[in-house]
């Protein structure tokens, strides 16, 4: 949304990215051009997919890339830089080329789901604000996606700015969860700031405020006839909440008839299925089978799953410590590795080799290709290729990247580039679509990802390979460089 505040983060960096620039311009090193790739080498939380998240934060801190008086002077006083730096510095905006995958999208691990072509002193200093920004929001993103699915079809609600780290983690992650296909939001900036729906009930305290249960619930329900969603565990949740819940709820319909009409409660402690399923029969023995029953209390994605196993009866799911900080797996290891050189004559594929065949980087200037079965319609790979290949159209061999041994015939498909143009030369070409579009498209996406893939705990692990001219030039590199 147009109303939401950007703010300038030219010094969101780790200190060395500036020394690293200083080095250069001191070396006269000023436009060697260069690839940069973004991935990740696991997917968060064990799962067997990651939803990508954080494009559109990552394009305000390209549009505000400028270093300010401010900035500079405070350069000055850590270090003392030579003058004609601090100039040159003053003038640094972002210059060059970014290809990414669109928020939505479903991404594995190893390949490249962001490219940036500049020169190597902005490569450097992006470095750090881009993984900050794109490892927070596909972490949140794919755990609230796995929330979710567990949830089945259920509203699930965010519910945990109060727990995030900070009050952009707060914001940004409300936005992550809700593409990752949470209904909903707790958190009134962020529902501001990018239209997200804004949702909640009420607190203990509101109850405690008043010399009865019977009297908050009463007083509520009249100030939201709309949506008199009433927290029954304060007391005890099945001898006075539930019961003074349908007092209220009766007098509503008695008062307001069919105006009444949204209405339920909200559990937040104690043993959620067994209160649900009696909650369910005391409300619908009352003449309230509509009412909803909203729980929450230290969810996720395995215990709503258990909960739906043993019958709980519960309609709406607020989730907020472990969605919001993603409390099982905090971070997302996406990394940002050189690729490739630019020169007058073409690319100079760039290896780092490592001990460990997992660290051991993919080299050169590349494209990214999903390849979907024409039967079924269904993701069938990913294949990394170089940037000049042609995308094949006739039956082919995929390469493992990591395990060198394992080959896989692919055949009967069409294809999907993934890796779209955002910036050229430096100016934004891309029109960001609504964050409602970007919670479809996930959507979407995942309907074409096998159910396999997307089981909370041991998925199948959805195949990205390499190109056979790829993955030549890799081994190559590997050998030559050893």
């Amino acid at each position: 949304m147009e109303n939401r505040n950007i703010r300038n983060l030219s010094l969101l960096t780790d200190y060395y990215q500036i020394n690293m620039i200083y080095a250069h311009y001191k070396k006269g090193i000023r436009k060697k051009e260069v690839v940069f790739d973004v991935f990740f080498r696991e997917n968060p939380c064990k799962s067997g997919y990651a939803i990508f998240a954080g494009l559109e934060q990552v394009i305000d801190y390209l549009k505000m890339l400028k270093l300010t008086k401010e900035d500079l002077e405070y350069l000055a006083s850590v270090y003392p830089y030579d003058q004609d730096f601090l100039e040159f510095m003053e003038g640094f905006r972002f210059t060059g080329q970014l290809w990414s995958v669109e928020e939505g999208t479903v991404v594995f691990p190893y390949e490249p789901i962001m490219k940036i072509q500049t020169n190597l002193l902005e490569a450097h200093l992006l470095e750090t604000a881009i993984l900050n920004i794109i490892n927070h929001q596909v972490l949140l993103a794919t755990k609230a996606s796995r929330i979710v699915n567990a949830a089945n079809g259920d509203p699930v609600l965010e519910f945990g700015l109060r727990r995030a780290q900070g009050p952009d983690a707060g914001i940004y992650g409300a936005r992550a969860t809700y593409i990752g296909g949470a209904a909903g939001t707790s958190n009134v900036l962020a529902g501001k700031l990018f239209g997200i729906p804004i949702m909640g009930t009420h607190a203990h305290a509101f109850i405690q405020s008043y010399p009865s249960e019977l009297e908050a619930f009463i007083t509520f329900a009249e100030a939201f006839i709309d949506n008199a969603v009433l927290l029954v565990d304060t007391y005890d949740t099945l001898h006075s909440g539930v019961p003074n819940a349908i007092k209220t709820f009766t007098l509503m319909k008695e008062k307001y008839g069919d105006k009444f009409t949204n209405f339920g409660i909200r559990l937040d402690s104690g043993d959620l299925a067994y209160l649900s399923k009696n909650a369910r029969k005391m409300l619908d023995d009352a003449g309230f089978s509509t009412a909803k029953i909203v729980a929450s209390n230290d969810l996720d994605e395995h215990l709503i799953r258990d909960l739906k196993l043993q019958g709980a009866k519960i309609n709406v799911w607020g989730v907020g410590t472990n969605l919001i900080t993603s409390a099982d797996c905090p971070a997302l290891g996406g990394v940002y590795k050189m690729a490739a050189e630019k020169t007058a004559e073409g690319f100079i594929p760039k290896i780092k080799i490592s001990e460990n065949p997992e660290k051991i980087t993919t080299p050169g200037n590349k494209q990214l290709v999903r390849f979907y079965d024409a039967t079924t319609n269904r993701a069938k790979l990913d294949l990394v290729m170089l940037a000049d290949e042609d995308v094949p159209t006739t039956d082919f061999i995929a390469f493992d990247p990591v395990n060198i041994w394992k080959r896989k015939l692919v055949k009967n498909y069409y294809t999907k580039e993934l890796l779209v143009p955002i910036f050229s030369d430096g100016q934004l070409v891309y029109q960001s679509p609504s964050l409602t579009e970007m919670r479809n498209k996930a959507k979407e996406e995942l309907n074409t990802i096998a159910d396999e893939i997307q089981r909370l705990k041991n998925p199948h692990i959805y195949h990205v390979d390499l190109s056979k001219k790829l993955w030549d030039l890799k081994y190559q590199l590997v050998h030559h460089e050893r």
